[in-house]
């Protein structure tokens, strides 16, 4: 009751607007700042010391996983999507010389069905690629 009197009459007298220019001071002052200060007088403690301690090593280690994000695993994935594509473009020169799939063998386990698929033609698999996949229905 007494912090809500206080708290009113102080808001009263300088106005909501007089504390924002010292919130917006200690927020530029701390993005600022690029260097840990030096602690002196009261300040340095055991636990200061141990704060600046641990601040100076994620500042360290944020730099080492940016510097391994930037310049180790772009460039692996670019050289990874390279071998990508060299794979793909000779899997399909390899398909080229194979002979059509209407004269290929089919083998006793390819293409087993015992009862047809309930979607489309009832032959083809929910996977089917034209492409690739080829059926005799007549054996």
């Amino acid at each position: 009751m007494l912090q809500r009197q206080l708290l009113q009459r102080l808001s009263v007298l300088t106005g909501p607007i007089a504390f924002r220019p010292a919130l917006r001071n200690t927020a530029q002052r701390r993005l600022a700042s690029g260097e840990m200060p030096k602690l002196t007088g009261a300040a340095d403690n055991a636990f200061n010391r141990e704060r600046m301690a641990v601040k100076q090593h994620a500042a360290a280690s944020s730099d080492l996983w940016r510097k391994l994000s930037l310049y180790v695993a772009i460039p692996s994935l670019i050289i990874a999507a390279i071998n990508a594509k060299n794979l793909w473009d000779e899997h399909w020169e390899h398909w080229e010389h194979l002979p059509p799939l209407e004269d290929r063998i089919e083998y006793d386990y390819m293409n087993i069905r015992t009862k047809n698929f309930f979607w489309g033609d009832g032959d083809k698999t929910l996977f089917w690629n034209d492409k690739v996949n080829y059926h005799h229905k007549d054996k």
